[in-house]
């Protein structure tokens, strides 16, 4: 006997899904086929574009407050070590690390991790929902025809295309503002209170996710729902038949209760500022950067400032708006056409409807009179309803643009204003316009629905000159198709741009990422460079630390010495290892690095004993040996140094640590060196918290071109003061013309290729108690 429910029963889901698909006409299933290729292609283009993440560095903050929210955390509970591990747009308080954003988009990608282990389910599925419910917002706007027309252009466009793809709030916060603008707007047409409560806890999510944006979306509205309940209280008989009723006016009812619903999660997000910054009325955006905010004047974030003046924001935006108009909407310029096409069809209409006192129309030829009754479309509402929609989303197009004219971040996110393919806005588009994406759908839905209406009165026409059937249907099947060629041709064209680009940069993610796809890495400790200054995930997102920071492998920034050491002290039994590259880490993505992940140990001893071997090619006429540490000690020598003549094709150093410093073993035998440094054989000391121990060999030629060989030792005394500890092995890198090497010399042992062929680097170290 089985167990499950009758409701749940698999041949009665089938036969209610079959019974479904029975009911469901074209146009249903043709919209859901559009948002099920939505989220496919939202799921592939994320999976292969975006493979190791994107340029944008804000995916790796919430996916890493994602994985967060699964360990039960808000935050990193770091300790001394947050300097070490501090993520990318984390706020450090007191060794607590949260992060800038709101916890709700990356709730919505743990979702997907809790269930299937992939977060790019989450994208898949916001991407299918937002294609569905704009669908559902052009047809209860335009009729069914042009909501189907606005999916595809909506799904089609590039901007949703790449945004929908990363792991960024914009697309899940659109999908939370179109269940609040199809609810409302239900609530409103069919005077449904659960609607509204729908539209309230919809909006007070989004307000939740991004305030600013819900607010901006939601303005038009929150203006209508004040107009009508005005209009209810002015009317004094309902108000009173209401209140004898023992109920509130119809309008008031509704708005009331989207209005509270939506005020809870108000009250929600001042909670949650209050539980992370100590305030509910600061934001923690505004803890990590208070200048960041809506306004004008001085805009600041980190180590960035703008003047942002009302000039700057009209010529910021202006360029914005060019770019979605151009490159971002579906088939750029044909898009952006069918959408002004739309509006003027829509005016038109509604011009007529207003002089021959008609209800307004639909495109598929049903009024606002008869849909109320209800109709195949399964739309209802009074005849004055169908206005109401386009109105709105007339409104959410002025609302966004004016909204972010008073927020920098179109400004940043352009760069430079006369370089359309610089700037995060050149990969993803102007995101913080995405909702401007559902009215110029919608409205490019209804020119499309009308440009097809035109084609099919064009074939009425030709058979009623007596043209055949079968010569009609051929020449608008001529016309439609070579509308559908170039139509495609150019949606590609639009979209192919931005992918590739962003291809690129996952192609040079996926180079620098190599050793940790090729290697694993167990029980790990890995130490990352800082190309941007000290932060996790930034640029390296694609490496992340767990909630517990003890994961089986934990990242950490390699940073001071003594920091160094700190972390290797709280690891004590981890596998450590050093990650690193070969040349300059830039957003560009033809310059790409060779990476490396190389295995340390730490040694330890009343001596450590070191041996450097290196190649000398010919024509080398001396060779000058260094030693110098980073730091120092106040009351010593900062550096020693010899000189060798005719070192031959190979060069022997010796050098010994120990805790009076470090010393040239073999210098006694040498020329000495400069006049300013130790005594040739006497020992340099470092600082016993914690230093780099710089061990250099220059090789000069007649001409006093220099090559140097470069390594760098991180050094401590032991506690008890009779021994030293260092990381081996140590950095090694080598360069010409300078003895500063930086990441452009880093040695590759494994890749010949990246050095002439005499260059030989090798060292070793012993210690004894």
């Amino acid at each position: 006997m089985s167990l499950r429910p009758p409701s749940v029963h698999p041949r009665l889901l089938a036969a209610r899904l079959r019974e479904r698909l029975d009911r469901a006409d074209r146009v249903s299933l043709a919209a859901a086929l559009v948002a099920v290729t939505a989220g496919v292609l939202t799921f592939a283009t994320a999976a292969t574009v975006f493979s190791h993440h994107s340029a944008n560095h804000d995916e790796g903050v919430y996916l890493t407050q994602a994985a967060l929210l699964l360990g039960g955390q808000l935050e990193f509970h770091a300790g001394p070590l947050a300097d070490a591990v501090h993520p990318w747009f984390f706020i450090e308080d007191g060794g607590r690390l949260y992060p800038k954003y709101s916890p709700v988009p990356a709730a919505m990608f743990a979702v997907s991790m809790a269930l299937f282990g992939e977060p790019r389910v989450t994208l898949a599925i916001v991407a299918a929902g937002n294609a569905a419910l704009v669908y559902l917002l052009g047809s209860r706007t335009f009729g069914r025809r042009a909501g189907l027309a606005a999916a595809v252009l909506f799904a089609a466009s590039p901007m949703a295309i790449a945004t929908s793809a990363a792991f960024l709030p914009y697309a899940p916060t659109t999908f939370l503002n179109l269940i609040f603008a199809v609810a409302y707007l239900r609530s409103v047409g069919e005077r449904s209170l659960p609607a509204a409560g729908v539209a309230g806890v919809a909006v007070g999510i989004a307000f939740f996710a991004r305030p600013y944006t819900a607010v901006v979306f939601a303005a038009p509205f929150i203006c209508h729902a004040l107009w009508q309940v005005a209009g209810a209280v002015r009317d004094s008989d309902a108000v009173g038949r209401a209140l004898t009723a023992g109920e509130l006016p119809d309008p008031i009812r509704r708005h009331g209760l989207t209005a509270a619903l939506g005020t809870v999660f108000v009250g929600v997000t001042l909670a949650y500022n209050a539980r992370m910054t100590g305030s509910p009325l600061v934001f923690p955006y505004q803890a990590f950067a208070p200048m960041d905010g809506p306004g004008f004047g001085e805009r600041r974030i980190l180590g960035h400032s703008v003047e942002y003046t009302p000039g700057l924001a009209l010529e910021s935006t202006r360029y914005a708006l060019q770019e979605i108009a151009t490159r971002w909407f579906v088939a750029g310029p044909l898009g952006t056409a069918a959408a002004v096409v739309g509006g003027a069809v829509a005016v038109r209409r509604w011009r007529a409807d207003v002089d021959s006192r008609r209800p307004p129309r639909r495109d598929d030829g049903v009024d606002a009179a008869t849909a109320s009754a209800g109709d195949e479309n399964g739309a209802r509402g009074p005849p004055v309803f169908w206005r109401t929609p386009a109105l709105l989303l007339v409104g959410v197009a002025v609302s966004v643009v004016v909204g972010n004219l008073f927020f920098w971040g179109t400004h940043n996110a352009l760069a430079d204003l006369s370089d359309p393919t610089d700037g995060l806005a050149s990969l993803f588009g102007p995101f913080y316009h995405f909702d401007l994406l559902v009215p110029l759908s919608v409205f490019g839905g209804l020119g499309v629905a009308a440009g097809a209406r035109v084609v099919s009165a064009a074939r009425d026409r030709l058979a009623r000159r007596g043209v055949s059937s079968a010569a009609a249907r051929v020449a608008v099947a001529a016309v439609v198709a070579l509308a559908v060629v170039v139509a495609g041709v150019a949606a590609v064209d639009a979209a192919a741009e931005p992918i590739e680009r962003n291809a690129e940069i996952d192609a040079k993610h996926e180079a620098a990422y190599a050793p940790f796809d090729e290697t694993t890495v167990e029980h790990g400790l890995v130490f990352l460079p800082t190309p941007y200054g000290e932060w996790q995930s930034h640029p390296f997102q694609y490496l992340r630390n767990g909630p517990g920071l003890d994961g089986d492998v934990v990242y950490a920034l390699d940073r001071d010495p003594a920091e160094n050491f700190a972390v290797l002290d709280a690891y004590p039994d981890r596998t450590v290892y050093r990650y690193g590259y070969r040349g300059v880490w830039i957003p560009d993505p033809a310059v790409r690095v060779t990476p490396k992940l190389e295995p340390l140990d730490r040694r330890a001893g009343s001596t450590l004993e070191a041996e450097t071997t290196v190649g000398v090619p010919d024509r080398v006429v001396r060779a000058q040996v260094r030693v110098d540490p980073r730091r120092g000690a106040a009351d010593g020598p900062d550096h020693a140094s010899y000189t060798v003549t005719e070192p031959g094709d190979s060069l022997a150093v010796d050098w010994t640590m120990t805790p009076a410093g470090v010393r040239l073993s073999d210098a006694g035998s040498q020329e000495a060196g400069a006049a300013d440094g130790a005594d040739a054989g006497e020992p340099v000391p470092f600082d016993p918290d914690g230093d780099v121990v710089a061990v250099t060999v220059t090789l000069v030629d007649p001409a006093g071109a220099t090559f140097t060989y470069r390594q760098e030792a991180t050094v401590r005394v032991t506690e008890d003061g009779e021994g030293v500890e260092a990381v081996w092995p140590p950095e090694r890198s080598t360069c010409r013309l300078v003895t500063e090497c930086e990441n452009e010399g880093t040695y590759l042992p494994d890749e010949p290729d990246t050095h002439p062929e005499w260059v030989v680097f090798e060292t070793d170290a012993e210690t004894s108690d």
